[in-house]
């Protein structure tokens, strides 16, 4: 399944298609709170992405729900000073330079309820900077 996931997002990103709402069918665009979250259906796999912000001593948004098998995609600004982006259950843990935006991609392949957390102690609210991953 990973590997079907990551064939079809390769093949997709080489053949010039932008998972955006004006390029996919079935793609919706939300924004709450200035945090906009594109979901974009890609033939039999689905891809879920969400643009975060990391900043003392939180993300935002903090509550990510996805489906079991999507491909997650989280364009994620550190807006203050360097964080992490730690997400044991799938493997991942970014650094997040201050005033860049990097991306993290995992395969949800698991249902279940997930905690991430900055890596880069970051000031004496760290140990607070959490966040919740669903996966139904």
């Amino acid at each position: 399944m990973k590997l079907l996931a990551a064939l079809l997002l390769v093949t997709v990103l080489v053949s010039g298609c932008a998972t955006t709402s004006s390029s996919v069918t079935g793609a919706t665009t939300t924004t709450v709170n200035g945090v906009t979250t594109t979901t974009a259906a890609l033939s039999s796999a689905n891809v879920k992405e969400f643009t975060m912000m990391a900043k003392q001593f939180e993300f935002a948004p903090s509550m990510i729900t996805v489906k079991e098998g999507d491909t997650v995609k989280l364009h994620i600004t550190s807006s203050d000073v360097t964080h992490g982006f730690s997400l044991p259950a799938f493997g991942v843990n970014a650094q997040l330079p201050a005033g860049e935006t990097n991306d993290v991609q995992f395969v949800a392949d698991k249902k279940g309820t997930y905690t991430f957390a900055c890596s880069v102690i970051c000031g004496s609210g760290h140990s607070g900077m959490k966040g919740t991953l669903v996966v139904e």
